[in-house]
């Protein structure tokens, strides 16, 4: 929660981009009041190592530069995937027509020509940063469930396949989770649809408290939760299983007297085929969930290989 608040805190970082120690100058002095963090950068290879290490807010950026010119520098930055959506406001001092066209094909945000003024460019830093903003929270909306505040199903297939990929390359240990709300349409014909809400609520606060900071909790969809858990084996990824599922037994409903909610638990930390297909650790992990429902519910199964699945199990507690 500290991070969430320190991150909502934090200034947006504005790049600027020029080879003019001048103009640096100028505008730290000038643009000093408005809540920005400079970072300056005085090349175009310096640019583009710099935008990819902090993605910035905002790139300010100058077309007239030696060796790498602000156009390669634009091109070079929608490119990649990893910078692509930061806005770019170019500087010129040329005023042709053709100049400004180039900038826009290319994926720039705003023009504005040397000489500038300093109040007008302070204003179209403001506008620009302000719809970099909406267009984040637009983007993060889309990507969260409404009612448990996780990510939704397909923030998850996004990152589930950026995670494989990740450790695929680095041969870090990785972990899928899929676990699923035990007789959960009984629970909602029993008790009624605004317990069965209070319970996904309550399992996905448990989820953000019992696991770390950079965890993936998502809400795969019905009364089904996945959590990827980067660097992590499956004895490790078991305990986590295990305090979930502890806490979400121990949980008390004043308002709904008798009534109980348990989860199992499907754990893999490789595909079912041997492959780095998303997907196909989808499946393994769904193997071994349906093995923990198959056997009791209310407990873990470990997924080894398709002939293989380690026996039901509840740790201590």
């Amino acid at each position: 929660m500290n991070q969430d608040l320190n991150a909502a805190k934090a200034l947006p970082t504005l790049l600027l981009v020029d080879d003019s120690p001048a103009i640096h100058r100028l505008l730290a002095v000038k643009l000093k009041n408005e809540g920005i963090d400079f970072v300056a950068a005085y090349s175009g290879e310096e640019a583009i190592s710099v935008a990819n290490d902090i993605k910035p807010a905002l790139v300010l950026l100058d077309v007239n530069m030696p060796e790498m010119d602000g156009f390669q520098v634009l091109h070079a930055l929608k490119a990649d995937p990893e910078t692509h959506d930061i806005p770019i406001i170019m500087l010129s001092g040329d005023d042709e027509p053709e100049a400004k066209v180039r900038c826009f094909e290319l994926g720039a945000m705003d023009y504005v020509t040397k000489p500038f003024q300093v109040a007008e460019l302070r204003a179209r830093i403001s506008n620009a940063i302000r719809i970099s903003k909406l267009v984040e929270l637009l983007e993060k909306q889309a990507s969260i469930d409404a009612l448990t505040g996780l990510g939704n199903r397909a923030f998850f297939d996004r990152r589930l396949e950026e995670e494989v990929n990740k450790a695929s390359r680095t041969s870090d240990s990785l972990t899928l989770v899929m676990c699923d709300l035990d007789h959960f349409k009984k629970l909602n014909d029993g008790f009624g649809h605004p317990a069965g809400d209070a319970v996904l609520e309550t399992y996905a606060q448990i989820l953000k408290d019992q696991l770390r900071t950079y965890d993936i909790p998502c809400r795969y969809g019905g009364e089904e939760f996945a959590i990827i858990l980067p660097n992590t084996d499956s004895p490790a990824s078991s305990m986590i299983c295990d305090r979930i599922r502890v806490a979400l037994e121990a949980a008390e409903w004043p308002k709904y007297p008798g009534m109980k909610a348990t989860s199992s638990f499907g754990v893999t930390n490789i595909s079912h085929d041997g492959s780095h297909d998303s997907a196909a650790w989808i499946t393994a992990a769904d193997q071994a969930l349906y093995s923990a429902k198959s056997n009791g519910r209310n407990c873990i199964h470990v997924f080894e290989n398709a002939d293989n699945i380690v026996p039901a199990f509840k740790l201590a507690g």
